[in-house]
């Protein structure tokens, strides 16, 4: 009896394998094809029952028990959803879904797939939170979801996927704390987090984290000191720390702690103190970039012992003494790009330097060239490492390789002259054609430019110089942008001081091109006269809240992280610039004013300057002769807040007598809220049931508050940004943060 009942569970077992579960696995993967979109499914027309299903396209089945164990479908250019029957393909061991386009949210069946040692969902339009059930597949070695829009936090269930060799959840929209959990994932080889807006400290957890090869948190919120559990990453090759806010110094046994560094990323932070002399031990060091930061001291001749550095950016900090370092770099005989512009290092001296001062044999080749630049551009360096990092990072992974060309040596400004002509700019615009015109203001014409040699386009801001306070403008702009940069800031590139044909004073601003025009164009479309340039659609209130963190953020670092505190003095909807991706970027600081002037210099300013800003934007105190200030900035956007939400201008014909756009909307809330919002915003983009009138309410009285009379009685920008993003997170919760 007992053996008739072992071979009844085996003839089971063998009927689970080879019959009902191959049905389970076929049965699922039909329902994954169900969600895919029906223009895309093509690709996957074998599958069907007319095909054996370990001959689908994209099946690997196991040789033992003919179940699926790969499902390979990367780079295929499928759209539509992620079924959750993926959940019941129980042998699964790689899923491979690499560069299509799903949208919609990571099943958490996903987390059933306990086999699973391999997961790549990255490059899509995956939206929502990463699952906790992810963290349910322990044997996970490599995980990817970077390029998505993934929000939320990263979860301390992390920890739990031990085996962990690989994680990349760069370029999404993740927020929070990095996790002290991350510190069990003691295999870790590889860890991205780019491109996303986590923040705080970094943990000291991490430092157990010894095979770190790759350490990329670039582009961030992070802050403290510089990573101390970062010293224990003795076989770190990669790292990437730039555009944080990290700060303080660095430790003067740097080299020997970090001794295998390759490429080295710490620029846009507020890192301070001098070079440590170990550096010349880093003898693999290709890539040094600590510029923009606050750093002070000399830079050391030992660099010239770095024999291997291509590309050295040193730009933007406080250097003093001489420049005996660039003999030291003779011996650097694969230096492509040195960059020690605006420092005390008297740039103008390190411009006017021949090249043959760095390329004195050995370094002299037929196919190099010397980058000495003194521009006062803000070249952001690219946080990405080289092509042959992203080679061996995808040498494993059966699909497309992803092209990444950002590079320092390639970057946007390398394509310019240190200085540019007036003939250049006037080529360029096709001699100021009214075609190429996109703009104007108080002191010049904005023009784009197009650059056909170096595919560049570009927007030049020529000034009138026959308007008085044209060159103060033009001065003004140039010394505020020089030494500051951020993210949401439009990058001055480079700029002109030269004559027209006729001999007259030609001065021109160079900046990069924003595709989406200006802010002020989507809140009022209907009074921009060339079709060609209005918007095809309206904003969504979600855009518009992301428009006004953005300017919040940049706001906050121009009065609180600068190292001179900067009020913009004109803030309003046709100085906030968009992008491709509609992420807004704050021009035009003509009238900035740095805070640090004494007390006379300030005065003659404002005498000669006149009232600070544009009538319906600049704070009141500004009409009775007030300072320019911080508190007139909180003003302007807490006016740009309430026209963004409303579509009313502050000046707008309606407004009589002494009521303005505050008392306004003050006088509607919150019963009255639905009367006063720009239509559009009421139908587009919103679910079914959202809680409109409460959000609003909420948005609105940050920008209530922030435009007070009494800038005494006025929100912190930093405390407006907070509100915001708790107002973003609570009500789209669902829906991802940023934009497309």
């Amino acid at each position: 009896m007992r053996l008739f009942l072992l071979y009844s569970l085996s003839a089971f077992m063998l009927l689970e394998a080879y019959g009902f579960s191959d049905e389970t696995d076929r049965k699922a993967l039909l329902d994954f094809k169900s969600q895919v979109s029906k223009d895309t499914q093509v690709v996957l027309s074998s599958w069907n029952n007319s095909f054996p299903l370990c001959n689908w396209e994209g099946v690997t089945c196991g040789l033992k028990h003919k179940r699926v164990t790969r499902l390979d479908l990367g780079g295929l250019q499928l759209s539509g959803v992620i079924s959750p029957s993926i959940g019941n393909l129980s042998f699964l061991i790689s899923l491979d879904l690499f560069n299509n386009s799903f949208g919609g949210t990571i099943p958490h069946e996903v987390g059933n797939l306990f086999r699973l040692h391999f997961l790549d969902l990255s490059s899509n339009a995956l939206e929502g939170m990463i699952p906790i059930s992810i963290f349910n597949c322990s044997r996970l070695s490599r995980l990817y979801l970077d390029t998505n829009h993934l929000r939320g936090g990263v979860g301390s269930e992390l920890g739990s996927l031990t085996k962990l060799v690989r994680l990349d959840l760069s370029q999404n929209n993740l927020t929070g704390k990095l996790p002290s959990s991350l510190g069990n994932l003691t295999s870790l080889t590889e860890f991205q987090l780019h491109d996303n807006s986590v923040e705080g400290e970094i943990p000291g957890d991490i430092a157990s984290l010894n095979q770190m090869v790759v350490f990329n948190l670039a582009a961030n919120k992070f802050s403290g000191g510089f990573p101390n559990a970062i010293y224990n990453f003795s076989s770190l090759e990669y790292l990437l720390i730039r555009n944080n806010y990290f700060s303080g110094s660095l430790r003067t046994d740097f080299g020997k702690l970090l001794p295998n560094l390759v490429e080295l990323y710490m620029g846009y932070n507020y890192f301070k103190g001098a070079i440590p002399a170990t550096l010349a031990n880093i003898s693999s060091l290709q890539k040094l970039l600590i510029n923009d930061n606050n750093m002070t001291g000399s830079i050391p001749s030992s660099i010239g012992k770095l024999r291997q550095l291509q590309y050295v950016f040193l730009s933007n900090n406080f250097w003093v003494g001489d420049l005996q370092f660039l003999g030291a770099l003779t011996n650097c005989t694969q230096l492509v790009t040195l960059s020690a512009s605006k420092s005390r290092l008297g740039w103008w001296s390190l411009a006017q330097l021949p090249c043959k001062s760095l390329h004195k044999p050995p370094i002299s080749r037929p196919s190099r060239k010397c980058h000495l630049r003194k521009h006062s551009s803000r070249n952001r360096e690219s946080h990405k490492p080289t092509s042959a990092f992203f080679r061996r990072k995808y040498a494993n992974r059966r699909r497309k390789k992803h092209q990444q060309t950002n590079n320092p040596a390639t970057s946007t400004l390398e394509v310019f002259h240190e200085r540019m002509s007036y003939g250049e700019i006037r080529n360029a615009t096709d001699g100021f054609s009214s075609g190429n015109m996109i703009g104007s203001g108080s002191f010049g014409t904005v023009f784009k430019a197009s650059f056909p040699a170096e595919n560049k386009v570009v927007a030049v801001k020529v000034l009138n110089m026959q308007r008085r306070g044209a060159m103060r403008s033009f001065i003004a702009e140039c010394e505020s942008l020089k030494s500051i940069r951020h993210r949401n800031l439009v990058k001055l590139l480079t700029a002109c001081s030269s004559t027209d044909f006729q001999g007259n004073e030609f001065k021109a601003l160079v900046y990069e091109f924003m595709p989406n025009g200006s802010l002020d164009m989507w809140l009022h479309p209907e009074e921009v006269e060339d079709t060609t340039h209005r918007p095809s659609r309206d904003l969504t209130l979600l855009e518009r809240l992301n428009i006004a963190v953005d300017v919040a953020f940049v706001l906050e670092y121009l009065h609180v992280h600068c190292f001179e505190a900067i009020a913009h003095c004109d803030i309003k909807p046709s100085n906030v610039l968009l992008d491709d991706d509609m992420t807004a970027h704050v021009s035009d600081f003509g009238l900035a004013r740095l805070l640090s002037f004494d007390q006379e210099s300030l005065f003659n300013q404002l005498s000669s300057a006149g009232v600070r800003g544009t009538i319906g934007y600049a704070a009141p105190e500004y009409g009775v002769g007030g300072q320019p200030s911080i508190h007139g900035d909180v003003y302007s956007f807490g006016i740009l807040l309430l026209e963004m939400i409303t579509g009313k201008r502050p000046t707008s014909d309606f407004l009589e007598g002494n009521f303005s756009l505050h008392s306004y909307i003050k006088s509607a809330l919150p019963v009255g809220v639905l009367d006063i919002t720009d239509e559009s915003i009421l139908h587009n983009g919103l679910r079914v049931g959202f809680p409109i009138a409460e959000c609003l309410t909420m948005v609105l009285e940050v920008g209530l508050r922030c435009s007070e009379e009494s800038s005494a009685n006025r929100l912190a920008v930093s405390e407006a940004r907070k509100e915001l993003i708790s107002v973003r997170e609570r009500f789209f919760k669902t829906r991802r943060t940023a934009r497309r």
